[in-house]
């Protein structure tokens, strides 16, 4: 018993010192990340962390000095976080190959988005996206959003803001920016009118249902241990339940939609859209499916988010919100003519181009985008990526490391973005790595100019008529999901601008 005894503390004092050592070792290789421990990697940070985890990551990248850390969550592989403009570089562009999406991420978007572009790798994304190439490339397709852009602020937004004006009623406005998105990104991409800025109807069960699917999507993304909800899915229990009922909806009626599309365009060629686009092209119909939900997806919450949370800054800098009325002004009654807008004069308004990327520095649409690593590498800053490594880029961080922005990074500064040395009211250029919001290199986002056209063209009409005051003062809570939003809304009361 006694010589039992020995061995049993012999061998336990030999287990604690391995694992001690093991420990020590873990912790010297994440000085500038989250505390991590054998197993459970940083379960326990993150779980303290859980309701402030992009101020969390961006402290922690803030102190590194190569701007990146390394993450290792609970049944999951390494992931590691960065806000290195090199290295975002080198995986958007230089070894862009090396970096796909991979499984585990089109995993997390695959009920949803399908073999959507947004969602795919190698030849089927390469195909989709010299398809869309072309259609977006098109000038016929940017005068047909010009003309939707026309119609609807015109004949549904400025009516409904009008209405709030003379009867001194609260709009939320990010909920009616939502839906002002998305009646123009489905007239633009399937040629049909959901009519959402119509309160007086009730919400097509499509966007509940996208709402559902898209929110639930996020949550498997952000979860701490990826094996629960796999293991729901497998059970067909709990919210995976709800997500793949959610899935069924909107697959099901953007099909319908598709098919409808399909004999219109066999009668009339003349259609506009980008679905009559790529049903003329003579591709299978889920294909076309999964496309236009990914182009739904990028085109609704991205352009509402960065609207909402520009208007919100421009209520708390009245100096940019003047120099933006004061641009619009100038250009639109230029040698005494009242035009209207249009794509030339879009994009003369460098001003108000210059305040939304100052909004979306601050408040990214998408806050971080992941890739994992096909092979073994090392990034420009020195840190070695294995391969099946997850590789995360961070947008919100970028936008608040001080190595890239200043000491005033903080800070809502439109001039920041024009060149000082010319003084000429010219827009700098600013490098896509350092400014990740649309990506960059072969999957940079397609829909960028038309996301700029739609944002200069609302918030220009917007501002020209009204002014906006937020009800409360308080300081609101940026959301990271998919697409980023403002929890509660923005609670706004209009009043038309210069009146007494």
């Amino acid at each position: 018993m006694f010589i039992f005894l020995i061995i049993f503390i012999s061998l336990g004092f030999f287990i604690f010192s391995f694992f001690f050592s093991l420990f020590q070792e873990f912790k010297k290789t994440h000085d500038h990340g989250p505390p991590s421990y054998p197993f459970i990697g940083c379960l326990i940070s993150f779980y303290k962390n859980r309701y402030r985890l992009l101020d969390w990551y961006t402290d922690l990248l803030s102190v590194s000095p190569s701007q990146t850390i390394e993450v290792q969550r609970l049944g999951g592989r390494r992931t590691i976080v960065t806000a290195n403009p090199a290295n975002v570089e080198h995986m958007l562009k230089n070894n862009f190959s090396n970096f796909p999406k991979g499984k585990p991420f089109t995993e997390i978007l695959g009920d949803l988005l399908g073999c959507g572009i947004f969602n795919v790798d190698g030849e089927l994304w390469s195909t989709q996206r010299k398809l869309a190439s072309h259609e977006f490339s098109t000038k016929s397709l940017r005068e047909f959003v010009i003309k939707i852009l026309q119609e609807e602020v015109e004949n549904r937004l400025i009516p409904l803001m009008e209405d709030a004006a003379d009867n001194d009623h609260v709009l939320d406005l990010q909920d009616v920016l939502r839906r002002f998105s998305l009646d123009i990104i489905c007239r633009v991409s399937l040629g049909t009118e959901l009519n959402c800025l119509d309160y007086s109807r009730p919400i097509p069960p499509l966007v509940k249902a996208f709402d559902t699917a898209s929110e639930i999507s996020a949550m498997r993304g952000a979860a701490p241990v990826y094996a629960v909800w796999k293991t729901k899915r497998m059970f067909n229990m709990g919210i995976e339940k709800k997500l793949k009922e959610s899935v069924k909806i909107v697959h099901d009626s953007v099909l319908e939609i598709v098919k409808n599309k399909k004999a219109k365009v066999l009668e009339n060629d003349q259609e506009c859209d980008l679905l009559s686009r790529l049903l003329s092209a003579g591709h299978d119909d889920e294909i076309i499916r999964d496309m236009v939900i990914s182009f739904i997806m990028a085109g609704r919450d991205t352009t509402s988010s960065a609207m909402t949370w520009l208007f919100w800054l421009l209520s708390e800098n009245q100096n940019a919100e003047e120099m933006i009325v004061n641009e619009v002004e100038t250009l639109l009654n230029d040698n005494g003519e009242n035009k209207a807008i249009d794509f030339e004069l879009l994009k003369e308004m460098n001003v108000l181009k210059a305040s939304l990327c100052e909004s979306m520095r601050l408040y990214p649409p998408v806050v971080w985008d992941s890739k994992h690593a096909a092979a073994d590498d090392i990034l420009p800053d020195g840190t070695f990526v294995r391969r099946g490594d997850r590789v995360t880029y961070f947008p919100y961080g970028m936008g608040r490391m001080e190595k890239l922005w200043g000491k005033d990074r903080f800070e809502f500064r439109p001039d920041r973005w024009f060149d000082e040395l010319t003084g000429s009211g010219i827009l700098k250029a600013v490098s896509p790595f350092k400014f990740p919001v649309f990506q960059a290199g072969p999957r940079v986002c397609l829909g960028k100019e038309m996301a700029f056209i739609q944002m200069k063209y609302v918030v220009a009409t917007i501002l020209r008529r009204f002014e906006i005051k937020p009800v409360s003062e308080d300081q609101p809570v940026f959301v990271p999901l998919l697409t980023a939003h403002m929890a509660g809304g923005l609670k706004v009361k209009v009043k038309r601008r210069n009146q007494n």
